[in-house]
C-alpha cells in the first residue's frame, strides 16, 4: 500500500514514469481495491464528482478497406455487422435530438473507412455537425484519417471535438492492423489539435497486449496531449481473427481504469464499448477506479445501456452525470 501512496503523490507532483507504471500494477495486484480507492481519489482532485455522458451514431456502417482484426466493419472478414451508406444530416440530427432529451451533451457522429471518400459526403457531415450546434450540444466526429485543411472546415462548422483512437501501443499495432502506419493515426491527432479541435483518442484493451503496451499508449496519448481518453474492451465478434480470444478479467480492467488515471490525472478517462459485457456486476468499479466519463447507449454494431441505467447509476454512487 505504501507504494501505491507514493505513486500517487508522484502522479501530483509531476508524474510518473512507465516504469513507476508497471510497479503501480505489481502493488495493485496485491492490494486491487487501494489501488482504485487512490485512482478514485485522483479523479476527484482534477474531475470533481462530475461523471460525463457522450453517446455516437454509427452513420455509416460496414466495407471498411482496413484489416483490423477487432472491427466487425471490416471487408476482410465475413461478419453480420449492418451495411449501409452515409445517413442523410436530417436523420443524423433527428437521432441527436432523441439523445438530447435525455441530458446527454456530446453527440458523436461516426463513420466506417479509412477516410470520407468525396465531396458529398464532407457537406453531409458538415451540415449534421451544423445541425447537432444548434440544437445546444457538443457535436463530436470520428471519420477516420483526416487532414489540416478537413480540420479546419469541420471546426468551422462547429465541431467540438474530433476523435481518432490509436487503437493500441506503436509496438503492438503490427498485431492488430497491417493496412495503414500507426503514425497515420498520430497525424490525425495532431492535425485536430493544431485545427484548435479538442480531441478524444484512446484505444482497445484485450486484444491480447500484455499491460506494458496498454502503458506504452498511454505514455504516447501523454505525448500527444488529448482530452479525452476513451477505454474500449474487446466484445470478440464472430468472423473477425479474434473471436475466439480469452477475455479480461474484470479486475484487469479496473486495473488498467486505475493506472490511466495515474498516468493522465487531469484527462477525461472515459469507459466505452464492451465495458457492460466484460466488467459485468463490477460495472460501477469502473468510476471508482478512477474513470471520469462513460459512453451511454449503444456501440457501432454492438448493444450498451440505456441512458436511464447510467444515469441511475452516477446518481447512486452520489456523483453528478453531466
Amino acid at each position: 500500500m505504501d507504494r501505491i501512496n507514493e505513486l500517487q503523490q508522484k502522479a501530483l507532483d509531476g508524474g510518473i514514469s512507465e516504469g513507476d507504471a508497471l510497479k503501480l500494477y505489481e502493488a495493485g495486484k496485491e492490494y486491487p481495491y487501494h489501488l482504485y480507492a487512490a485512482a478514485s481519489a485522483l479523479r476527484e482532485r482534477f474531475k470533481g464528482k462530475d461523471i460525463q455522458l457522450c453517446c455516437i451514431i454509427n452513420a455509416k456502417s460496414g466495407r471498411c478497406s482496413e484489416d483490423c482484426k477487432f472491427c466487425a466493419q471490416s471487408s476482410h472478414y465475413n461478419t453480420e455487422a449492418p451495411i449501409y451508406p452515409l445517413l442523410p444530416a436530417e436523420k443524423i440530427i433527428e437521432e441527436a435530438k432523441t439523445v438530447a432529451g435525455y441530458g446527454v451533451k456530446r453527440y458523436g457522429i461516426v463513420t466506417s473507412g479509412k477516410r470520407i471518400a468525396g465531396e458529398k459526403e464532407w457537406m453531409e457531415i458538415l451540415a449534421a455537425v451544423e445541425g447537432v450546434k444548434k440544437l445546444g450540444m457538443l457535436p463530436c466526429a470520428s471519420l477516420g484519417i483526416v487532414g489540416a485543411q478537413r480540420m479546419v472546415q469541420l471546426r468551422d462548422a462547429g465541431l467540438y471535438r474530433y476523435h481518432h483512437n490509436l487503437e493500441t501501443s506503436r509496438s503492438f499495432f503490427p498485431n492488430i492492423c497491417t493496412t495503414h502506419d500507426y503514425e497515420e493515426d498520430v497525424d490525425t491527432v495532431r492535425a485536430a489539435k493544431e485545427a484548435g479541435l479538442s480531441v478524444c483518442s484512446g484505444g482497445l484493451i484485450g486484444l491480447g497486449e500484455a499491460m506494458g503496451h496498454r502503458i506504452e499508449m498511454a505514455f504516447t496519448l501523454k505525448e500527444l496531449d488529448v482530452d479525452s481518453v476513451p477505454v474500449n474492451i474487446l466484445n470478440p465478434i464472430p468472423g473477425t481473427p479474434l473471436a475466439d480470444i480469452a477475455p479480461l478479467s474484470p479486475q484487469e480492467i479496473l486495473a488498467t481504469v486505475a493506472i490511466y488515471r495515474f498516468i493522465l490525472p487531469s484527462k477525461d478517462i472515459r469507459l466505452c464499448g464492451g465495458k457492460e459485457k466484460n466488467l459485468r456486476q463490477l460495472l460501477p468499479l469502473g468510476i471508482l477506479a478512477g474513470c471520469s466519463a462513460l459512453m451511454t447507449g449503444n456501440y457501432l454494431t454492438t448493444t450498451g445501456r440505456n441512458a436511464e441505467c447510467d444515469l441511475e447509476m452516477i446518481k447512486d454512487l452520489g456523483l453528478v452525470p453531466v
